[in-house]
Formats: structure tokens, C-alpha cells, sequence
């Protein structure tokens, strides 16, 4: 997903579909250089993130590059940073960061002691159940507890189970029982059924972070506020603003092309037999023959519509 909400994705989403209260943005790596690239620059300038409330989201398994790059965030005006403990990607557990930390109890504990000890603003966290085993995550929080994390967002899968595997909200609930602060769930949210489900389950929960269920429906949010369902005329309006933003920021057929195929990844669900026309846009490299693929895509019926 990090190839995908970037500061251009962030900024058409709420002008179609507003209502998310903060978007999270993808992680970026600070190193030992103590400085952000051009591309996170981008992502991160505050001009390009404004009208909406963002999250800069930092992954590293070491405190000083963190403080670094957090101390840089807070002094653009953002008052809240997250800090990612989950990613189950294997590029970057092998390397001891995002759920990969979540190995060394010791060393995690070190880390956010020296993260607290100079932090000059909020740190919210996300994180999994653990790495290999569920049972993880209580002396995951009796760490977690000693510190002010501002949000602890729980992922109720361990790091094995990657996205692939069911979530296990029972852990979530035992979770939530023993941890003193607030807490987010996260995971498996892709229909307004999912929502109502963990909602009705978990009443005193206040926060619900949804990821590829709102790139696969960008109105899922409404919809799980009672509202209608997206409709073709919107995902068409949606997508041709964010084509064409695209096509203005990276000045590149191929780029633009490059990031909209991720994309439709996720929102190919939304029609009925999108296997045809889907081909034709992972094929594509150039402007016509991506805006031929997706107009035959959008003269597939949608699901939505289906029984009207």
C-alpha cells in the first residue's frame, strides 16, 4: 500500500470522499544520513497535506534515527508521528524493523525508552500480535503499558500470518482488557458488515483504521456510515482526478500508468468480470493504451448496481 496513498492519492480521496478523520501516511526509513529524500519531502510537506489531517509514519529499529526524523515532523507542524511495529514485509523483518522488532522484547523496551525519554510531541504505535505466536502480545503490552503512547493500533494477526490469514479478534479482546490507553483496531475491515461486526463486538473502542478495504471501495467509510454505496459515476470521477493529477506531478506516461496499475489491484472487485480489461491494463505503459483499457473496464457492469 505505500506505492499507493502518497500525498496526491491523500489529497483526491477526501475532495471525493471526505469523512476519514486521519489519513496515515506510508513509512518513511530514516538512516544515519538524518536526511528525508525528495520523494519523502513530496509526501510530507504540510502544503501538500492540507485541508485533511495526516500522519507521518516512521519505520527503524533505531531511537536516534527516529527522534531525528520525528523532531523534523514536529517542527513542520505535525503533532503526531506513528511508529510502525508491523509490517510483515520479509525485506524488512530480516532487517529487525517493523514487526520484526517485535522479536526482541529487551531491545523494543530499549527503544521506545529512548524514543518517550525525548520525544516532543505524540507517538502513537502500530503493531501486530506478535511474530510467530498470539501469545505475544501480553507481554507485548505490559511493554507497550509503560509508556504514553497517544494510540496503540492493534492488528490482530501475528507477523506469520502476513494479510493472507484470518484475523483473531478473541486476541484483540484479551488485549484490550489489560492495556491501560486508548486502542485502534485494525484488519479485515473491507465491507460495512466487517465494521458493524467488530463495532457491535468492541462498543467502547473509538478508533478503526481501514487499509486495502478502502483502496478496494473508496466509499467504505460512508458506507459504514449508513450512506449509499459508490457509484460507477464516482469511481469514474475519482479515478480521472487522480489519472491526471498524476499525470501533472510525475510529468510521465509511464510513471502515472505504473501507479494507477497498483491501484486497480484493489478496485477491480467493484465490477463483475474485470479479468479482460484488467489484463489489458498491466500490459499498458503509455497513456492510450491504459484510457482504452479502463473505458472498457467502466462498460463492465458494476457490482453495485447489479439487481437495480
Amino acid at each position: 500500500m505505500e506505492g499507493i496513498t502518497g500525498a496526491e492519492y491523500r489529497a483526491v480521496h477526501h475532495r471525493h470522499f471526505p469523512g476519514v478523520d486521519r489519513y496515515y501516511m506510508p513509512f518513511i526509513t530514516p538512516t544515519q544520513d538524518r536526511v528525508f529524500t525528495p520523494r519523502e519531502l513530496r509526501n510530507i510537506s504540510p502544503e501538500r497535506n492540507a485541508g485533511y489531517r495526516a500522519v507521518p509514519q516512521l519505520l527503524t529499529k533505531n531511537a536516534g534515527d527516529f527522534n531525528w526524523a520525528a523532531g523534523e515532523l514536529f517542527a513542520m507542524g505535525y503533532d503526531e508521528v506513528d511508529l510502525n511495529l508491523g509490517c510483515p514485509s520479509g525485506t524488512v523483518t530480516a532487517k529487525g524493523k517493523g514487526a520484526g522488532m517485535l522479536a526482541d522484547l529487551e531491545g523494543l523496551d530499549r527503544f521506545l525508552d529512548g524514543v518517550f525519554s525525548a520525544s516532543r510531541g505524540k507517538v502513537s504505535v502500530k503493531t501486530r500480535l506478535g511474530l510467530r505466536d498470539p501469545e505475544e502480545i501480553f507481554p507485548l503490552v505490559e511493554c507497550f503499558s509503560r509508556y504514553p503512547i497517544s494510540l496503540l493500533i492493534l492488528h490482530p494477526r501475528v507477523r506469520q500470518d502476513f494479510y493472507k490469514e484470518p484475523v483473531r479478534p478473541d486476541y484483540f479482546a484479551r488485549a484490550l482488557e489489560v492495556y491501560p490507553g486508548p486502542m485502534c483496531y485494525n484488519g479485515g475491515l473491507r465491507t460495512p458488515e466487517d465494521c458493524a461486526a467488530m463495532q457491535g463486538r468492541f462498543p467502547q473502542v473509538r478508533h478503526w483504521m481501514l487499509g486495502q478495504g478502502l483502496l478496494a471501495d473508496p466509499a467504505l467509510i460512508r458506507r459504514c456510515q449508513g450512506g449509499p454505496a459508490l457509484t460507477r459515476q464516482e469511481l469514474r470521477a475519482f479515478h480521472d482526478e487522480l489519472y491526471h493529477t498524476y499525470l501533472d506531478i510525475f510529468q510521465s506516461q509511464r510513471n502515472t500508468v505504473f501507479h494507477m496499475k497498483e491501484l486497480w489491484n484493489y478496485l477491480s472487485v467493484l465490477f463483475d468480470q474485470p479479468e479482460k480489461p484488467l489484463k489489458r491494463i498491466r500490459k499498458a505503459d503509455a497513456s492510450p493504451a491504459y484510457e482504452s483499457a479502463v473505458d472498457e473496464l467502466f462498460t463492465h457492469p458494476f457490482l453495485s448496481e447489479k439487481g437495480e
